[in-house]
């Protein structure tokens, strides 16, 4: 059904039936009460510290008290980009996407500045994950919110030498 059909429809329907068919949908469907639940109380500090804890378990998991071993990181970027696309997809405030995109290169440098990290991926993930918050803060208009703290990130691949860091400078130029 295409947007003209579905307006159509929903044109032809009565005040009554509109309603009972946005809460047949509420009630079927998952993404649905997601987003009228955020819509009509929308509690971005909450989901932003679930959101910045969940991240940083990834590289820094808590031992569980009666546990005799520390869990292992996984450094999932996958973890941080479910977040960003459900926060886009809500109509989340830009400035807390952005947050949320940096948090998770924050949090992977200062991992990565404590350990060896030999996987190419890693750094090929972070060099993706910070073209996506240049070019993210630029299309929104909030990149001078933020440059600083891109600034930061690109500098921090250079003061631990990362293989990458010339490609992480090159994005960086974009902005100037």
């Amino acid at each position: 059904m295409s947007k003209r059909d579905l307006k159509k429809y929903l044109g032809e329907l009565n005040k009554e039936q509109l309603e009972e068919q946005i809460i047949e949908l509420y009630e079927k469907f998952s993404p649905v009460k997601v987003y009228y639940d955020f819509a009509f109380n929308p509690k971005e500090d909450k989901l932003l510290q679930e959101c910045k804890v969940k991240i940083s378990h990834e590289y820094f998991p808590i031992k569980k008290p009666n546990a005799k071993w520390r869990p292992k990181a996984k450094m999932r970027r996958s973890v941080a980009q479910k977040y960003i696309k459900h926060f886009i997809s809500l109509g989340v405030d830009p400035f807390v996407i952005a947050d949320v995109m940096l948090f998770n290169i924050e949090i992977a440098q200062t991992f990565s500045s404590q350990n060896f990290i030999k996987q190419e991926l890693f750094y090929k993930s972070m060099l993706n994950s910070f073209e996506q918050v240049v070019n993210f803060t630029i299309s929104n208009g909030i990149l001078n919110d933020f440059k600083d703290r891109i600034i930061a990130v690109e500098q921090e691949t250079i003061q631990q030498k990362w293989k990458n860091k010339y490609d992480f400078e090159t994005i960086l130029e974009k902005i100037d």
